[in-house]
C-alpha cells in the first residue's frame, strides 16, 4: 500500500509538471487563421518564476498583420508603438499591481487584419520579470524559448473586404462585434491538445493503480 501511494503522489507531481511545462512560455492564438481575415488575437502570459513576478511583455506585430484594436484589460495598461507610416508595430502590457507569480497567467485580446499575402504569423515577445530580467520569446519552434506561430491558409476566393473603403469598414465592425465569441472559440481550441494530454496522464494514473490493487 505504501508503494501504492508513492507512486501516485509521484504520478500526480508529474501531471502538475507536466501542465507547467505545456503553458510556461508566451503564446498568441489561434494557431491557424486565413488571408485577408480580420481576426481576434489572444496573447496568453504566463508567469514561470518561482521568485519573481511578471511586470510586463511586449509583443512584436509583423508585417503580416496589421493590429488596430486592443480589449482593456483591467489592473494593466498598454502603451503602442508605430512605424512611420502610422501601422502599429508592438504593444506593451505593464501590470499596474504587483505582478504574474509563477501560478498565474494573463490574456490579453488585440484585433486586426491578416495580409492577403501572408503565409505565417511570426510573434516575437519579450517577458520582463520584476528583478528585471528578460525572457526573449523569439526562437524557432523547437527551440528552448520560441516565438509563437500562426499559419496562415489561402483565401478561400470570396471577397474578403477586398471591394474597397466601404466593405473594409463593414467587415472592422463586423469583426468588432464579434469579438466575444471570437475570443471564447480561441480559448476553447487552444486548450483542446492541453485538456487531451491531462486527460490521457489521468488515465494511465488509474490504469497503474488499478493494476497495482490487482496484484496486491
Amino acid at each position: 500500500m505504501k508503494k501504492l501511494l508513492t507512486l501516485t503522489i509521484s504520478m500526480i507531481g508529474a501531471i502538475t509538471l507536466f501542465v507547467g511545462v505545456a503553458s510556461a512560455h508566451v503564446t498568441v492564438q489561434p494557431q491557424e487563421t486565413t488571408q485577408g481575415k480580420y481576426e481576434v488575437f489572444t496573447v496568453r502570459v504566463p508567469s514561470e518564476s518561482e521568485d519573481v513576478q511578471t511586470m510586463k511583455v511586449e509583443v512584436k506585430f509583423p508585417e503580416e498583420v496589421n493590429i488596430t484594436r486592443f480589449e482593456a484589460k483591467p489592473g494593466w495598461t498598454y502603451e503602442v508603438q508605430k512605424d512611420d507610416t502610422g501601422k502599429i508595430t508592438s504593444a506593451t502590457w505593464t501590470t499596474e499591481g504587483k505582478g504574474l507569480t509563477a501560478s498565474e497567467f494573463v490574456q490579453f485580446n488585440v484585433q486586426g487584419k491578416v495580409a492577403d499575402d501572408a503565409e505565417e504569423i511570426v510573434w516575437k515577445a519579450y517577458q520582463t520579470y520584476s528583478d528585471g530580467s528578460v525572457v526573449e520569446w523569439v526562437g524557432a519552434p523547437d527551440a528552448d524559448k520560441p516565438a509563437s506561430f500562426t499559419a496562415v491558409n489561402p483565401a478561400d476566393g470570396s471577397d474578403h473586404g477586398h471591394g474597397g473603403a466601404s466593405a473594409d469598414s463593414s467587415k472592422d465592425h463586423s469583426a468588432a462585434g464579434d469579438l466575444k465569441n471570437d475570443v471564447e472559440a480561441n480559448t476553447a481550441t487552444s486548450n483542446v491538445p492541453l485538456y487531451l494530454s491531462i486527460g490521457a496522464l489521468i488515465a494511465g494514473l488509474l490504469a497503474l493503480v488499478l493494476s497495482l490493487r490487482k496484484r496486491g
